[in-house]
């Protein structure tokens, strides 16, 4: 069985938390597209809302290979990098999922504002499986 990333104890305060995160598509002509994303974790999978109308998502439907990183800015710096074939999701999960992100890095109430705000925004959940990630932790050298 795999052990996905998203479900390893040692990355659950990493992942519980605000990280900085990218994602990387691959645009028509083959070049990279890298932004910065807001992430959730769902069934052993790292989730990501975006608008329907994101070059992202027209990038995924085309070619769905992506990569993913997360990282911590301060000690112990640990992250983790997921290469995947990115699933993308409609449906009812969609405000259920972006209200879960949105109170991640900004808090339970300007979470629930950023929702309602996005409510009427015709939007997808970006899957991305964290069986084939890698991760690292430098708290062995970092510790004081």
């Amino acid at each position: 069985m795999i052990r996905l990333v998203a479900d390893r104890p040692e990355f659950a305060a990493m992942l519980a938390g605000p990280c900085p995160a990218v994602l990387t598509t691959y645009r028509s002509d083959g070049s990279a597209l890298t932004s910065p994303v807001w992430v959730g974790l769902g069934d052993g999978a790292f989730e990501i809302v975006m608008t329907v109308r994101d070059g992202k998502v027209r990038n995924l439907q085309r070619d769905p290979r992506c990569l993913l990183v997360m990282f911590e800015a301060v000690p112990p710096f640990r992250g983790v990098e997921a290469r995947a074939q990115a699933e993308i999701e409609t449906g009812e999960r969609v405000d259920q999922v972006r209200r879960s992100i949105a109170s991640r890095y900004l808090g339970d109430e300007a979470g629930e504002r950023f929702t309602t705000v996005r409510a009427d925004v015709p939007s997808v959940i970006v899957r991305v499986a964290s069986a084939e990630a890698r991760s690292w932790d430098l708290s062995a050298i970092t510790a004081d």
